[in-house]
């Protein structure tokens, strides 16, 4: 079964970046590759415990099994040695990503308190788009009465546009609600 989403990048996103960027075939109009959760936890090398409630917060979230990050090299200043367990992640492709990016646009960001929109210039030069959520109680999934500590993440849209601009438009044609430019 096709996610709305998809059904809506399809039928309008496609023929109008087409026709704004003058694709030549259909294999050049950019799309979105993958959608990647992250949640770090410095505090996880003290306490194991909340990386495992956060996995499992993430998890409900994204609606697949979150992977434990280790660390790959140790930093004296922060504790961390190498291998020790500091957060977690989730990357989401086809229909579950589709259905993420629907849910996040559509109920997510209406709930985050006094949101005017998304910054457009948070792209990385590639056309992938980065933005951090400061709690995780924004999600209809997660239970506040069972949160036992407020954690952040990192959502990054990774797509296969190559520039910024393009991967704006893609971005604004499947609903993303950015912020207007200066504001």
């Amino acid at each position: 079964m096709v996610s709305r989403l998809h059904d809506k990048y399809r039928k309008e996103a496609v023929p109008a970046l087409t026709k704004r960027f003058g694709y030549k075939i259909p294999l050049a109009v950019p799309r979105v590759q993958k959608v990647t959760l992250i949640i770090h936890l410095g505090e996880a090398s003290q306490n194991v415990k909340l990386l495992d409630t956060a996995a499992a917060e993430l998890g409900q979230i994204a609606g697949q099994k979150a992977i434990i990050t280790r660390a790959k090299k140790s930093i004296a200043n922060f504790k961390i040695r190498k291998g020790m367990p500091i957060g977690c992640m989730v990357s989401l492709r086809g229909e579950r990503m589709y259905e993420f990016l629907d849910r996040l646009s559509t109920i997510v960001f209406p709930r985050v308190r006094d949101f005017k929109g998304l910054a457009p210039n948070s792209f990385d030069g590639r056309g992938n788009y980065t933005l951090g959520l400061r709690d995780q109680l924004v999600f209809p999934e997660i239970d506040y009465t069972r949160v036992d500590k407020i954690k952040g993440m990192n959502i990054t849209i990774t797509t296969t546009a190559r520039s910024d601009e393009e991967g704006r438009e893609l971005l604004k044609l499947l609903g993303v609600p950015f912020r207007a430019q200066g504001v």
